[in-house]
């Protein structure tokens, strides 16, 4: 077993406060993942505690949720945020399960897709990145073998200006999928396989030519107008890719934290993307720390605590109750720091 301890999950959460805290005299990121002690409430506890219950009570018996590997992946990373693994958890059971459905979807080609998913790059970056964590935490060779194949078809499906789309093809490329793709390969590399440096020099690149003069970033390269949410995809883009110091970046995370200052948490773009853009600007926030998570995570809080609807144990509104669920679960769980790529650390870092 890889097991992570809790004790060397603290040593590395305090190295990567170190390492951080001389990457850049404009204080970015300056103590990653500080534990500020009021960020974990009585009622973000009860709040998490229904949300898991309600996501575990709608598993299939296949393991899956809506018949997707994408949003199976989604629900095991918000299973193990609390500490849950295939063999560790009052919610192990359905680790397992999401492993067992994610790695039945996992096709010789190296693209994770079941029957019914359509844009497939976007499910094959989610439960890249789940294999990813899971591969780190148990050193399953099995599970190697699959990501191995998946990460393969990530580089190869990069497109010539450094990103990605729906399909495994370098063809065309958006912020939303290449953000998936870009996570998927830092959670591959972090838990020690070989990632080519050249895919993610080219991502970086893609990502900048999103990003529009206000700070916040288009859908696609210099076409289009800046939102919450696919700013956030971008702020998270180029975390994981290892950018974290820069101009572009705090141009980036200062649109999120206007937007959030505007009461919106991810309203700006109305009606559209609420989950989706938290999933991500939780991610960012918390890599930034300081003043832009004391500001994001307590009106995040409060939001999706208020959201929790159909009976205070779920959500909804966007994609499926399971997915909008999973993705409000990991965003609230992040002060838990147990998913090692949301700590910013490992070789990329």
């Amino acid at each position: 077993m890889k097991l992570y301890p809790a004790s060397a999950l603290a040593a590395l959460i305090i190295l990567s406060g170190v390492c951080s805290s001389a990457r850049g005299a404009n204080g970015l990121a300056a103590v990653p993942n500080q534990v500020t002690g009021d960020e974990i409430t009585p009622e973000q506890q009860q709040c998490v505690e229904k949300g898991l219950a309600w996501l575990a009570g709608r598993q299939a018996t296949d393991g899956g949720y809506n018949n997707h590997a994408g949003i199976t992946a989604l629900a095991g990373l918000a299973f193990m945020e609390q500490g849950n693994l295939p063999n560790r958890g009052k919610y192990a059971i359905n680790v397992q399960k999401c492993l067992k459905f994610v790695l039945a979807s996992c096709q010789p080609s190296g693209i994770i897709s079941y029957k019914s998913d359509s844009g497939p790059m976007y499910g094959h970056g989610f439960a890249t990145l789940f294999l990813g964590e899971l591969y780190g935490e148990t050193g399953d060779p099995e599970i190697k073998e699959k990501l191995e194949k998946a990460v393969s078809l990530i580089e190869h499906s990069q497109n010539p200006q450094g990103g990605w789309r729906y399909q495994p093809v370098p063809v065309d490329a958006d912020i939303s999928v290449t953000i998936c793709e870009i996570m998927a390969l830092r959670a591959a590399q972090d838990a020690g396989l070989k990632v080519d440096k050249s895919v993610r020099d080219k991502a970086i690149e893609y990502v900048l030519s999103c990003q529009n003069a206000d700070g916040g970033f288009s859908y696609q390269s210099n076409n289009g107008p800046s939102g919450f949410a696919r700013s956030a995809a971008g702020c998270a883009s180029l975390y994981y890719a290892g950018v974290f110091d820069s101009d572009n970046l705090r141009r980036g995370l200062d649109y999120l934290k206007e937007s959030v200052a505007w009461g919106n948490i991810g309203d700006a773009d109305p009606g559209r993307h609420y989950f989706y853009g938290n999933y991500y600007a939780a991610q960012a926030m918390f890599l930034a720390g300081g003043d832009y998570w004391k500001t994001y995570y307590p009106a995040l809080r409060q939001s999706l605590i208020n959201r929790q609807g159909g009976g205070g144990d779920h959500w909804t509104g966007e994609y499926s109750d399971e997915c909008d669920s999973a993705m409000a679960l990991i965003a609230l769980q992040m002060p838990n720091r147990y998913l090692p790529v949301f700590n910013g650390k490992g070789p990329g870092g």
